[in-house]
């Protein structure tokens, strides 16, 4: 609007966030259902690559009769390099996806980038129901890995951005819920199409995963865009308009009003710190500021792509992509795919967990204790596994057990945790680049872990067995000791708010920090209790300008 929006704005701090109604709170929450189609796509391949006809398909040995020699149903397996080829190729193509996902979400929009996403992953999901081989499968994987990178990086920047802030921890944990969710379907489609002896055994697995990613889309569709995206971009006039609708509040109420004048105050603020410039600059710009700062985009940076690498060395995904087979290979469970499930099971029923403890105890704490929860119960499992060889009987009931345990620590802590984190501390200029650069760590280190751990664990290769659970162990200790000396405590806090607290606290004094004033009144207020007109018109120049 020429001239400039006129924003009603107040220097209360605790009246920067208008009302929200429960029609609202669901709008928010559907933008979760985007961890399902993830969580499937993640559950479904362990159980696949044990499938008797996958196997058959993949490398051409016969099935073994059902009273074949040990070393025949031994050898009946993938080798270690086609199962790190096919499950490392999607956290390849998750990996660029992400980091694309960033420019566009800046471009054309957090929504519109979802939607893109979900398009993509489906053009990748057909390649792979067509494969008869391993060709076809890996490039579909692939494919679907950038529709997957899109959504995972933008879809926690999109609820972070529009979900109140009393209980954005709780949304934003949804979305791990979900990604529990979509292992556990899996779990159970592979469990129903294990003993197949067609192609349906591994096509049906992988074909559903379309509906998902079509409920998604056409759900965003009917979702507003994100407010702070238009404010990025210069329009507060739509910037006030969607963020009416997502609170279930007229557009002229002076909520909404003070609620974008804060927003747009805090965009201007970062403007003045560190000006845009061209489309590199605007890259750099997440890696400026000292290490010893903790407000500074290089800390922050650090800290967002640091807490997904972190949530990748606790050693989850080694129980959802290679349980199945790992314990195949152990040979001492009878159904290792019905141990599969169960292990899905525990993941949906502890995430819930979280909605309450994220924002009852706050983010830093449950970090803390996760980790060290973590780490008891992996040295736990790998001690009774060297102990007693792993042999069947108690020995094996009490690694399960723990292995359930260790699962539900992190599925109420750092499955959660670290998602949530990444949406809340990037300031609006950089925080779509900040959050894809975490998200791409993420996939990164996933890729990284599911291409050496089948060399790690196979018989063919390392053949470390529940040794194996001495690395993970390990590294839970590090994220222990990490999420001790640098996780700050953001709960409560608007994203506006978190920008402030990091300026002024360390990570160990954050949780103590109060919000003291607004960024509007820093910026300055007029006589009427609206925000200054020319930081408006700066915002809306600047924006008009990208």
């Amino acid at each position: 609007m020429p001239g400039g929006a006129v924003l009603a704005a107040t220097a209360d701090a605790s009246r920067i966030e208008a009302p929200v109604t429960i029609k609202a709170y669901l709008m928010c929450a559907f933008a979760s259902f985007g961890g399902i189609f993830f969580g499937y796509d993640s559950g479904y391949i362990g159980s696949v690559m044990g499938m008797n006809y996958f196997v058959n398909l993949i490398t051409g040995i016969p099935i073994p009769p059902a009273n074949a020699p040990k070393s025949v149903t031994d050898a009946f397996t993938l080798s270690s390099a086609n199962k790190s080829t096919i499950t490392s190729v999607l956290s390849a193509g998750t990996f660029f996806g992400a980091l694309i996902a960033g420019d566009l979400a800046d471009f054309f929009g957090r929504r519109t980038t979802i939607i893109m996403g979900c398009g993509i992953f489906i053009l990748g999901v057909i390649l792979q129901t067509a494969s008869y081989g391993l060709g076809l499968l890996v490039a579909g994987r692939l494919v679907a890995g950038f529709g997957v990178g899109f959504v995972s990086a933008i879809i926690v920047l999109y609820m972070s951005e529009i979900a109140p802030r009393k209980v954005r921890g709780a949304i934003v944990s949804g979305y791990q819920f979900c990604i529990t969710i979509g292992i556990l379907l899996a779990s159970c489609v592979d469990y129903g199409t294990q003993n197949r002896t067609d192609s349906g055994s591994y096509r049906i697995p992988i074909a559903i995963q379309m509906l998902w990613a079509l409920i998604l889309a056409i759900g965003l569709i009917l979702l507003p865009e994100s407010p702070r995206y238009f404010v990025k971009k210069g329009n507060v006039e739509k910037a006030v308009e969607v963020l009416a609708r997502l609170r279930g509040q007229p557009r002229d109420s002076e909520y909404i009003q003070q609620e974008v004048a804060e927003i747009v105050a805090n965009h201007e603020y970062e403007l003045k710190v560190i000006p845009q410039g061209s489309y590199f600059s605007s890259w750099a710009n997440c890696f400026k500021g000292g290490l010893r700062t903790p407000s500074s985009n290089l800390r922050r940076t650090i800290l967002g792509t640091s807490l997904q690498m972190m949530q990748q060395w606790t050693g989850i995904n080694f129980i959802f992509y290679f349980g199945t087979t790992f314990f195949q290979e152990l040979g001492t469970i009878s159904n290792p795919f019905l141990i599969n499930l169960v292990t899905a099971l525990v993941n949906v029923c502890s995430t819930p967990l979280s909605f309450w403890t994220i924002e009852r105890f706050g983010r830093r704490p449950l970090l803390i204790g996760g980790a060290f929860g973590m780490l008891v119960c992996e040295f736990i499992v790998a001690i009774v596994g060297v102990a007693t060889g792993a042999q069947t009987g108690a020995p094996v009931s009490a690694m399960i057990a723990f292995i359930c345990i260790y699962i539900f620590f992190f599925a109420s802590t750092w499955g959660p945790g670290a998602w949530v984190l990444i949406g809340e501390i990037f300031p609006l200029p950089i925080r779509s680049r900040g959050v894809a650069l975490s998200t791409a760590s993420n996939w990164l280190w996933n890729c990284i872990i599911t291409v050496i751990t089948p060399y790690m664990v196979g018989t063919d290769k390392g053949n470390l067995g529940p040794r194996v659970f001495f690395i993970w162990g390990s590294l839970c200790t590090v994220c222990f000791i990490y999420a001790y000396l640098l996780v700050p405590e953001t709960k409560g806090l608007s994203l506006e708010q978190v920008d402030r607290m990091l300026e002024e606290t360390s990570p160990r004094t954050s949780s103590k920090w109060v919000p003291h004033t607004t960024f509007a009144a820093e910026m300055g207020l007029t006589d009427k209790g609206t925000l200054a007109p020319e930081v408006v018109q700066e915002v809306e120049r600047k924006g008009s300008a990208v």
